[in-house]
């Protein structure tokens, strides 16, 4: 029964996920003020960047051609959507081999417009989504993100083309190691990766310039907000798992101002578990 109910909650996601793009398109005052907010706020870096960043030709064109129909340009009905503009973003994505990060059963399918199951009730996420929550952080090179949910290790190794200090959590004791062995596979050596509950963060190594969460929660936990610096970010996905869940942009004001909040577009993520689901 587990396995089953386990199943039902991917295949509802991956459903969702599908049908969030389509709803999304009907919504143009909320995607231009998306885009009005993301031109207002995006980084600009003073040097480039020092650290070793794994490279490969593997299906390149694959990525190239992903990343210019589904990332940086509007698309046509019904998968239109604001594209992603930040140079910085465009070109972590162009660089990551994606097919690296997925199951070997479904490698036809790794360059495609959504998300794919990575086992255990967990998914890849759609490029796009991964593209639009990495600039919404507006990170450089100097900046500290923690990310919550390390799943397959492709978000987590887009960041690390931005910037040499991600730190990542995974709950599943499979998947955290099946992504540790991919980091050190392919060489990403500077992203760092435990095995924990997410909801209490990374205590020791904040705080953060910027925090992304990969699951849908109810609610922010607060321990990410405190360990996230003053003016810093937190991107997180929040609702139920289905159709009604919201990304949304935090930005932290010095206390005892409440974060600012700002809804980018509706999601469907896979939820997120441990401590957060005895608080709801």
């Amino acid at each position: 029964m587990p396995g089953l109910m386990q199943r039902a909650v991917l295949a509802l996601a991956l459903i969702a996920a599908f049908l969030v793009v389509v709803l999304w398109t009907r919504q143009p005052a909320t995607r231009e003020r998306f885009a009005t907010r993301r031109s207002a706020t995006r980084p600009t870096t003073t040097s480039a960047p020092t650290w070793q960043r794994p490279r490969s030709e593997e299906r390149k064109d694959e990525r190239l051609k992903m990343v210019r129909e589904q990332i940086a340009s509007e698309g046509t009905w019904p998968f239109s959507r604001t594209p992603v503009e930040s140079r910085v973003v465009l070109e972590a994505v162009r660089s990551v081999p994606r097919h690296w990060f997925v199951p070997a059963n479904l490698q036809g399918r790794a360059y495609a417009d959504g998300p794919l199951p990575i086992g255990h009730g967990q998914t890849i996420s759609q490029p796009y989504i991964v593209a639009v929550m990495t600039e919404a952080l507006n990170l450089t090179p100097d900046s500290r993100v923690l990310e919550i949910g390390t799943g397959s290790g492709y978000q987590a190794a887009v960041l690390a083309e931005i910037t040499p200090h991600v730190f990542s959590i995974e709950i599943l004791e499979p998947l955290q190691r099946q992504a540790v062995g991919r980091f050190t596979k392919y060489g990403y050596n500077t992203i760092r990766c435990k095995l924990a509950d997410g909801y209490f963060g990374w205590q020791e190594h904040a705080p953060f310039d910027a925090i992304i969460v990969t699951c849908a929660a109810g609610h922010v936990p607060a321990p990410l907000i405190e360990q996230l610096k003053v003016g810093g970010k937190m991107v997180i996905p929040i609702g139920p798992t289905g159709f009604e869940q919201r990304l949304v942009l935090l930005e932290k004001s010095s206390p005892p101002d409440p974060p600012t909040k700002t809804t980018l577009m509706g999601v469907a993520f896979v939820p997120m578990t441990g401590q957060i689901s005895k608080e709801e």
